[in-house]
């Protein structure tokens, strides 16, 4: 399989327009034509994953954080790129649109506290699948069928899982041709009333154009008369969850899920370690700022990667109890879900989750 379909496949799952704006997502190492026997998903690429990578033949690794993240100014043999390179190993990197996406990182955290209905806390991105408007059209009965059958043809009415949504409903049109006019119904200079259908249906942003010019093709009238209504999006997409949880639990409880979920070993605690959960938010590895929204919204308590020195304090002085599991133990747990979705996107592709990958901090009591 080439890494172009491997891409595409990848992009169902994870829009890459959904990370933030300082990222280095996509194809970073490669090229698109290349075929793709053996891919390997990590989070790091490190000297021991790349070694793995060349023991499973992988053609391919996916990692979580880009390999590459400011401009190179040089490549030399002790770099683990001019190895890639060398070995003919392309990586394509999804980070924080792995964050983002629904069902990605923080709502697997989210799910792992408890949180119900999480909301993105912040550095909100677009809707990858852009902006959706309503079509409000006024059609003949007898022609209501055909119009409608023209914008559903030409991507109109998809909502989730179904297609052809629209609407329906009976009224009376009127309308007087004036000179020049070339009326379907009706006489120059004489007002005519006619039996329409008030026909409104929905449509993506990239569709509109489309959907517009089959509709006025399928019209019976020279001058339909039609509405476009800009959607208000509700949908926010963006790092870091929050919200109440399903039912108030003891910081305990919450520790002993992240345990079994993530794997995680040990944890920095800041504040109260025996309190009763009500709300929560949570964020994947580093999520700087964000920890003001958290305090602002007076959760009781934050699960992240890390935290600097003065967020901690802040958390502290506000009553926030703070969780860090480390950076990359917030996130490794998710590897094993996307891989699962991915052999779904692609077929006669071996996927194997890197074994070498690892938190590069050792926790030891001195």
């Amino acid at each position: 399989m080439k890494i172009k379909d491997i891409s595409a496949a990848i992009e169902k799952i994870v829009p890459l327009k959904l990370a933030q704006g300082w990222d280095n997502v996509g194809l970073l190492i490669g090229n698109g034509r290349q075929n793709v026997d053996n891919i390997l998903l990590t989070i790091d690429i490190t000297k021991d994953v790349v070694t793995e990578a060349k023991k499973l033949k992988a053609d391919l690794i996916i990692s979580y954080h880009p390999v590459i993240w400011d401009g190179l100014k040089k490549i030399t043999s002790d770099d683990v790129i001019y190895e890639l390179i060398r070995r003919g190993i392309a990586v394509f990197s999804i980070h924080t649109a792995l964050d983002s996406v629904a069902g990605g990182v923080n709502d697997g955290l989210a799910e792992i506290v408890g949180i119900e209905n999480g909301k993105p806390i912040g550095d909100y991105v677009d809707n990858p699948a852009g902006d959706n408007y309503k079509l409000v059209v006024f059609v003949p009965v007898e022609s209501a069928a055909k119009v409608s059958n023209a914008v559903f043809a030409a991507g109109a009415g998809a909502i989730g899982n179904y297609s052809h949504c629209g609407f329906g409903v009976e009224g009376t049109g009127s309308f007087k041709p004036l000179e020049g006019s070339r009326p379907a119904i009706g006489k120059k200079g004489k007002v005519e009333k006619v039996k329409e259908i008030r026909f409104e249906t929905i449509v993506p942003a990239e569709k509109l154009n489309a959907v517009i010019t089959a509709m006025k093709e399928a019209h019976p009238y020279e001058m339909p008369a039609f509405d476009i209504i800009k959607l208000y999006g509700e949908d926010k997409f963006g790092l870091g969850r929050i919200g109440r949880l399903v039912k108030p639990v003891r910081l305990s409880q919450i520790i002993q899920r992240i345990k079994r979920r993530t794997g995680a070993e040990v944890a920095g605690i800041v504040g109260n370690k025996n309190r009763l959960v009500k709300t929560a938010a949570v964020c994947a590895g580093s999520c700087g700022k964000i920890i003001n929204l958290v305090i602002a919204a007076k959760c009781d308590l934050y699960l992240t990667g890390e935290l600097k020195h003065h967020q901690a304090l802040a958390a502290q002085e506000a009553g926030l109890t703070c969780l860090c599991l480390s950076h990359t133990v917030s996130e490794r747990f998710i590897l094993q879900k996307f891989a699962r979705q991915l052999r779904k996107q692609i077929e006669k592709v071996t996927i194997n989750v890197s074994k070498k990958d690892k938190d590069p901090f050792e926790w030891k009591n001195l």
